[in-house]
């Protein structure tokens, strides 16, 4: 019993260790970030990783804010367009994932096949043809066209609906038809509250790769006015000389700072999910 017991200290002492060190290593890259948002460009380029924070942060600040462009309005950009696209991605791949998996209809496996079949079309292969109809609508330089694309995701479909299957039992939408409940306020009012950790799950994963979104914002935004604070980070070269690398991780803070607050907000859900599936199964 003993050596079984010493046994399961060592164990758990290994899991631990090796928990630690994976921490450490997710942890360090954004710690080095922030540190050399507050160094000079000398001091990044003589010694590029440092853990000791320096004097520099209000200098990076007046750096950055002193090119072409504001950071400011590069941050609301992108803030308003990723959580609108979160939004509109999270109702409407869970309205789709609720009909496949509560509805029944002739063609409704060969949809689900379709949807799978176009989350092997890479998006940069379409990308010529949709900026020549947005070009064709006079449509450039306008937010609304990094938003509602957002609203067909397969990918998040798929996720609903594996997540949904186990969890969404028929008999209780049936349940409340027949207390008089409709379609919509069903789904809303009970399915919604259901599927709250897969929601909180793929919002991470959907406003992180909408703010995070380089490539499409570059070819449809041409104003400066428009710009997210991705294309402006990319653009904080400097001058042709010198590349202020302290305004440059500075930016770079101040893009990660969204995303880690949204994290923070929505880990709970997530960890809630991962026990209820461990307790189901």
């Amino acid at each position: 019993m003993s050596v079984n017991r010493k046994s399961s200290i060592i164990y758990k002492s290994i899991l631990v260790f090796i928990s630690v060190i994976f921490a450490i290593m997710s942890i360090l890259p954004f710690l080095i970030m922030i540190v050399n948002s507050t160094r000079s460009t000398y001091q990044i380029q003589q010694h590029a990783v440092s853990l000791i924070p320096s004097k520099y942060l209000l200098k990076n600040f007046v750096i950055l804010t002193s090119k072409s462009f504001n950071p400011a309005v590069g941050f609301l950009n992108s803030l308003m367009i990723s959580t609108f696209s979160t939004i509109l991605a999270l109702y409407f791949s869970t309205l789709t994932a609720y009909s496949l998996v509560i509805y029944d209809w002739k063609l409704k496996k060969a949809f689900f096949g379709f949807i799978m079949a176009i989350m092997m079309i890479p998006a940069q292969i379409t990308m010529i043809g949709f900026y020549q109809m947005v070009y064709k609508i006079h449509m450039t330089n306008k937010a609304i066209m990094l938003i509602l694309p957002a609203i067909q995701s397969p990918s998040m479909v798929f996720f609903m609906r594996q997540y949904m299957k186990p969890m969404l039992s028929p008999s209780l939408v049936e349940s409340a038809r027949i207390d008089g409940s409709k379609e919509f306020y069903t789904f809303n009012a009970i399915v919604l509250p259901i599927m709250k950790p897969a929601i909180a799950t793929q919002a991470i994963f959907t406003f992180v790769t909408s703010w995070n979104n380089l490539f499409t914002p570059l070819v449809l935004l041409t104003k400066q006015s428009k710009y997210t604070l991705p294309i402006m980070v990319s653009l904080l070269k400097g001058d042709i000389y010198r590349t202020e690398y302290g305004a440059v991780y500075l930016g770079l803070t101040l893009t990660a700072l969204p995303l880690i607050i949204v994290y923070f907000l929505l880990s709970k859900y997530i960890i809630a999910g991962v026990a209820l599936g461990s307790v189901k199964g």
